[in-house]
């Protein structure tokens, strides 16, 4: 009985552990064995609270499992055996503890049944997750980390406030359903949205996942945002300020990934994108719209880790990622081309690929609810994710023009870890009964009717169209050495600014202040002393001692002013 109470971040941190001890092939066998032991166990425990105590007066649950946690536990399992396999060829022990630590903190936070527990895991996703970006070693690198971790412990400063208030109006600490019904409620969802990059609070993940190392930015693309998703599912479904910000979310990364250059900032931007069409579905509320954005965040761990690792390989490969650096790759990396294009046809939600069995439920729960506008968002939305990552991501890096590099496919180990999630994303999409049975409802959803498959096969028709047309005509945006302008300008370059005109002019006032009341209190100084000089030349023949004396009697009198008005 007491092994059904060991919380699945418990292996995890051990393994952890054990890898600063182990060396070559143990390492990996151990580091491959953890999640596959895990997801087992796991697999075997049923539904309910499998341990939890009393800590001042507060019920914690550190360990609870339902549905809705059930399934970001399996897809955070096969995200950690795919990254662990992927990173196999690495000798790096910073690396591999960190994406250790980083994948039990997630499962930590999805099976956190209240605040408090949520809190410790939220914090250790942001102080484990940034030596993934460290670790490659280079000056952005470190900078990218230092911003990404400030906001990130920003955001758990901001839940630990709200958590406290919460408890305090609610005499409760449970993690379930919130709301927005007062400042508790409201901090809560400001640190939650933080690390669901929110618009204008997004900059941390286009800034530092494209910093990260190659493997490293395959684990933060499968484990931060997915566990902000997992908070909103718990604690705010059906929040319709949520359908507003995620149609948001899924619109403005679409014109900076179309200029992008570096070809993961736009995987980055691309992300929030997709993060965007999950928070709709929670916003929305209804059975089908949560299946919809759950069953999204778990295919989206799996496609968009597969792009993340296809360009990783890339650089991995060629030491370059920008698309204007880029191109006729296919005919030296045959292999990383298809399974690229895999993952690019999963995002885009082509017919029969993974992508396409849920985002058509959040689609359709939109139009079921009466949101038409934000339906015509989403179809704009997603016709503008073929254009940057359905098509611009395997164009420029394989096909858009020979660039005379000649290099070969990555290290088997890359390729199998690719062909996993290649092969479950394919899986996914032909059968999705067996991902619709993990869901939280049961609402006998059937993606593939006429009315879907003919609208999705007619926008990627047209979508596909419009780039050629354009690329044909001149009018793409070209792929350019740049960098581009977002909100991240504002607090990087406007606020240092302003702060520093702002307390340039403050010191110059202190400055001016400061030295008109010394110019005055010498010259009141100089007057007493001045009326004082018989009294001065009977206490004491030299100047130190009768300016002691009236320096006493201006205390003195202080003194007894103070005493006055008190």
């Amino acid at each position: 009985m007491w092994i059904v109470e060991i919380p699945p971040f418990v292996p995890f941190f051990i393994g952890a552990l054990i890898v600063l001890f182990t060396r070559g092939m143990l390492r990996s066998v151990i580091m491959l064995a953890i999640p596959i032991a895990s997801a087992l166990h796991l697999w075997m425990i049923p539904e309910g609270i499998h341990l939890q105590f009393t800590f001042f007066d507060y019920q914690l649950i550190p360990y609870r499992i339902d549905r809705l946690s059930l399934l970001f536990g399996y897809v955070f399992h096969i995200a950690a055996l795919i990254g662990i396999i992927y990173s196999l060829h690495l000798r790096d022990t910073m690396q591999q503890v960190s994406a250790m630590l980083y994948a039990g903190s997630g499962l930590g936070a999805v099976f956190a049944g209240d605040l408090l527990t949520l809190f410790i895991f939220w914090e250790l996703l942001a102080f484990t997750s940034v030596f993934l970006i460290w670790a490659r070693r280079t000056e952005r690198s470190y900078v990218a980390g230092m911003r990404y971790l400030i906001i990130q412990v920003l955001s758990g400063v901001i839940l630990l406030a709200g958590t406290i208030f919460y408890a305090i109006e609610n005499n409760t600490l449970e993690f379930g359903y919130i709301g927005l019904n007062g400042v508790a409620e409201w901090l809560i969802f400001i640190a939650f949205g933080i690390k669901c990059a929110f618009p204008m609070a997004h900059n941390w993940l286009t800034d530092a996942y494209p910093e990260a190392t190659v493997t490293g930015a395959v684990f933060l693309s499968a484990f931060t945002t997915k566990v902000a998703v997992y908070a909103l599912a718990r604690a705010y479904p059906g929040t319709e300020l949520l359908v507003y910000i995620g149609a948001a979310m899924t619109c403005f990364p679409i014109f900076f990934a179309v200029i992008e250059n570096d070809l993961r900032r736009v995987l980055a931007y691309s992300l929030i994108n997709q993060v965007g069409f999950m928070v709709v579905g929670i916003g929305i509320g209804t059975a089908l719209a949560v299946n919809g954005a759950v069953a999204h965040a778990f295919n989206d761990v799996i496609f968009k880790g597969l792009l993340f690792m296809s360009m990783g390989a890339v650089l991995h490969m060629t030491g370059r990622i920008n698309g204007s650096e880029l191109g006729g790759l296919y005919k030296t990396m045959p292999k990383t081309t298809i399974l690229c294009i895999v993952g690019a046809a999963s995002i885009s939600a082509f017919p029969l690929f993974s992508g396409f069995v849920s985002k058509s439920m959040v689609m359709s729960a939109a139009l079921e609810e009466g949101f038409d506008w934000v339906w015509l968002m989403l179809l704009f939305a997603s016709a503008g994710v073929f254009h940057h990552a359905g098509i611009k991501i395997p164009y420029f890096a394989f096909f858009a023009h020979d660039s005379g590099i000649r290099a070969s496919d990555p290290p088997k180990n890359m390729l199998v870890a690719m062909t996993i999630a290649a092969g479950l994303c394919l899986a996914i999409g032909i059968y999705p009964q067996a991902l619709y049975s993990l869901l939280p409802y049961d609402t006998g959803y059937n993606p593939y009717d006429a009315t879907h498959v003919l609208a999705q096969t007619q926008l990627l028709f047209f979508s596909a169209l419009a780039f050629v047309w354009l690329n044909l005509k001149g009018l793409y945006p070209p792929e350019l050495r740049s960098t581009n302008l977002d909100f991240d300008w504002v607090y990087r370059r406007v606020f240092p600014s302003a702060l520093q005109n702002m307390f340039t002019i403050i010191w110059q006032i202190d400055r001016t202040l400061r030295h008109e009341f010394k110019l005055k209190l010498n010259m009141y100084l100089t007057y007493i002393a001045g009326k004082n000089n018989r009294l001065s030349g009977l206490l004491s023949r030299n100047y130190p001692s009768g300016s002691m004396a009236m320096w006493v009697a201006v205390v003195l009198a202080t003194y007894l002013f103070l005493s006055f008005i008190q």
